[in-house]
């Protein structure tokens, strides 16, 4: 998975509707940025440097993928498509809206394009004091002194007031409080545990991951099938039912749900595939006896991928022993799966089709597939 940084941005506007292009901009970088995680109170402050009416600023904190020219640029292109033209003086000048990197992590970045840390944040009240409210002890990385001391030290007099209106957070409509556990399923390839693992970081949940890469018979099964069939699926039988009552009963009081890349269910599924009809039928009666008492997932949800992308998926991951699946192997996956759940009454269950998504690297095919799930909600 792509590495997540935290970065901090300014927002700043002191043209017509004020509140309004900072709440437009908000939604506009959580929709191409990131999860924004904080978001400072809104402070009315003085132009600075010019002859203009007040500001509307805040800060904000953001986790993102975006490397920093790529972020700059995106930002960029939200002040654009704000109504900010380019600048037409050399000094400064009202806009309807500016955005400002301050910070990218405690990373350091001197680019022709891109600063970072912002080189002036020191020296402005209007940027420090909203700073203060989500990141008072975080230390500037060149001056090494914390965003309260660099508050206390600033010379700036300017008379910063804090107004009586709060930013909405884009993240809010996103819901997950009715579910107190998720499990999101899928063929091999799908793209499950990215999924899962994106939405335990954006919403703080809990996430329980399959441990499967040590189980010493799934490299055997992928070259004789018909030999370690069997014992493969005996073996995840036994590791799941150990994994899922482990995670299940501890409970973490600072996660307000759990998120997990399988439901045990797939236990059946798979075997019911890789097994002669005798020993699937032994197999499930001994899988009803061991999983009578595991809880089931409030809300179970399925990833659809066509064969085609699965390959695809398979073969970007590179693992040795998944190369030479077949497509008839992934196919009859697929159908036991959609068999199963038609099949399920007591599960509450989202089927949702991506095989023309890409949530990894398309921001907007992700927040589609939380605007899926929170049709559930």
């Amino acid at each position: 998975m792509t590495p997540t940084k935290t970065v901090y941005i300014a927002l700043g506007s002191n043209k017509g509707n004020k509140l309004q292009y900072l709440q437009s901009a908000l939604n506009a970088i959580f929709e191409k940025v990131g999860i924004i995680q904080k978001i400072s109170k809104v402070y009315n402050t003085p132009a600075l440097g010019f002859e203009g009416d007040d500001f509307y600023n805040a800060c904000i904190k953001v986790s993102t993928t975006l490397k920093p020219k790529k972020l700059l640029k995106v930002l960029q292109n939200i002040e654009s498509d704000l109504g900010r033209l380019k600048r037409t003086k050399t000094t400064y000048e009202s806009r309807e809206i500016d955005l400002d990197i301050l910070f990218y992590d405690a990373e350091i970045v001197e680019e022709k394009q891109v600063t970072i840390p912002h080189p002036e944040l020191q020296n402005r009240k209007f940027v420090l004091q909203p700073l203060h409210d989500i990141i008072k002890d975080f230390e500037h990385p060149t001056l090494n002194k914390s965003i309260g001391d660099l508050l206390d030290e600033c010379e700036d007099d300017s008379q910063i007031e804090p107004i009586n209106i709060w930013l909405k957070n884009p993240k809010k409509e996103y819901s997950f409080s009715k579910f107190n556990f998720i499990a999101i399923e899928g063929n091999i390839g799908a793209g499950k545990t990215s999924l899962a693992g994106k939405i335990a970081q954006d919403f703080n949940a809990k996430l329980i991951l399959e441990r499967f890469a040590d189980n010493p018979f799934l490299p055997k099964f992928y070259k004789e099938p018909e030999r370690y069939a069997f014992t493969l699926e005996m073996s995840f039988l036994a590791d799941r039912y150990q994994q899922i009552s482990d995670d299940l009963s501890q409970l973490d009081l600072f996660k307000d749900f759990i998120v997990s890349d399988y439901d045990v269910h797939k236990s059946l599924i798979f075997s019911k595939v890789t097994l002669p009809e005798d020993e699937f039928l032994l197999y499930r009666k001994l899988f009803y006896q061991v999983y009578k008492d595991i809880a089931k997932p409030d809300l179970y949800v399925y990833l659809y991928q066509n064969t085609k992308r699965l390959q695809e998926n398979i073969k970007k991951r590179g693992r040795k022993y998944e190369k030479d699946i077949e497509n008839e192997y992934l196919e009859k996956i697929n159908s036991g799966y959609l068999e199963f759940l038609k099949s399920q009454t007591d599960l509450n269950v989202k089927i949702i089709d991506i095989s023309d998504k890409d949530f990894v690297k398309n921001r907007g095919d992700y927040l589609w597939i939380l605007n899926e799930i929170n049709d559930e909600v």
